[in-house]
C-alpha cells in the first residue's frame, strides 16, 4: 500500500494507522484555506467529510476498484485464470492471451472466445468476489493472493481462497465469513492502491 504525505504535520499513513487501530491521536491538519492558513479537523469531522465526498454523485464511479493482480507485472487478474471456467467448466482453467479483456485496470484472460464473449456480455456475473482477492483474507481485513484451485461458488458468486487449507476453513462457515468480508470490503477497496 502506498501512502502520500499530506500537507500537514502528520502523514496519511499515520492517520490511516490511527483510524484502523482506533488509537487516540491529534487532529488531522488540512490546508483548505484560500489564504494558505491551516484548518483543523478532528477525526470524526474528517470521517464525515470523507464519507460525504464519497457519497457525492459520480464519486463512486471514479473510485478505484482493486483487482487481484498479485504476482503479475503485466496486470493479469487472478493469475491468468478464466473466471467464466469456474461456472461453465466446473473448475479453474488457465486463460489464453488471445482471449483477453481489460476491465477495472486489469487484464482478464479466458480459455475460449465463447468464455470471453460471455464475460463481456455480463461481467458482474463472472467477476470473483472482492476483486479476486482471498475471500477469507478479506473477512479477516486484508488483501492477499489466491491459488486458483482453492475456490467455491456460493449463491452464484465466485469466491477464491489463499490455498486449499484456507479453503477448508472457509467452507466451515461460509455465511459468517461472507458477512464479515462484505463488511470489510468497502474499506479495503477504498484504501488499496496497486
Amino acid at each position: 500500500m502506498r501512502h502520500e504525505t499530506m500537507p500537514s504535520a502528520r502523514s496519511a499513513g499515520a492517520v490511516h494507522d490511527d483510524l484502523v487501530a482506533g488509537g487516540a491521536g491529534s487532529a488531522l491538519v488540512l490546508n483548505i484555506d484560500s489564504e494558505g492558513r491551516n484548518a483543523m479537523l478532528d477525526r470524526r469531522s474528517f470521517i464525515l467529510f470523507a464519507g460525504a465526498a464519497l457519497a457525492a454523485p459520480g464519486a463512486r464511479a471514479e473510485m478505484p476498484r482493486p483487482v487481484n493482480t498479485l504476482g503479475s507485472s503485466d496486470g493479469i487478474a487472478i493469475r491468468g485464470y478464466d473466471p467464466v471456467a469456474y461456472f461453465r467448466d466446473g473448475g479453474p482453467t488457465l486463460g489464453k492471451p488471445e482471449f483477453s479483456v481489460v476491465l477495472r485496470g486489469a487484464t482478464w484472460r479466458f480459455a475460449s472466445a465463447e468464455h470471453k464473449a460471455l464475460f463481456e456480455a455480463d461481467p458482474a456475473r463472472y467477476l470473483p468476489a472482492y476483486g479476486g482477492f482471498c475471500a477469507y483474507g478479506t473477512s479477516r481485513g486484508y488483501l492477499v493472493k489466491i491459488e486458483p484451485e482453492a475456490w467455491s461458488i456460493v449463491d452464484g458468486r465466485l469466491y477464491l481462497n489463499y490455498d486449499l487449507g484456507v479453503r477448508k476453513t472457509w467452507l466451515g462457515d461460509q455465511a459468517r465469513f461472507i458477512a464479515r468480508a462484505d463488511r470489510n470490503w468497502p474499506g479495503l477497496n477504498a484504501t488499496h492502491v496497486q
